[in-house]
């Protein structure tokens, strides 16, 4: 291989070993965030609580699109993704009620 090849190849590695922490991070982040909403989920059957809040999601995404953009990350992508979260949390608060 020529150097700049090479050097590429290193490159590349090092930024796939980047990643693939950066995954893990993610991971453990979400698998602990949902272990908190599944305590609001249980507190919220408990007290006969809504499984959404309509109010405190708005909140959140705005913050979390202002977050988005302070981060240099596309706003928009972060809406969908705190989105795809927050339905994911309200169906896991319906099945605690359910219960």
């Amino acid at each position: 291989m020529t150097d700049a090849v090479t050097r590429a190849a290193e490159l590349l590695s090092g930024h796939r070993a980047s990643i693939d922490r950066l995954d893990a991070i993610l991971v453990y982040t979400l698998a602990e965030r949902f272990a908190h909403t599944q305590a609001v989920g249980k507190l919220k059957a408990e007290h006969a609580l809504p499984a959404s809040d309509k109010s405190r999601e708005a909140t959140q995404i705005a913050r979390l699109e202002q977050l988005a953009k302070d981060a240099d990350l596309d706003p928009g992508f972060a809406k969908k993704f705190l989105n795809f979260i927050i339905q994911e949390v309200i169906q896991h608060h319906k099945q605690h009620q359910e219960k």
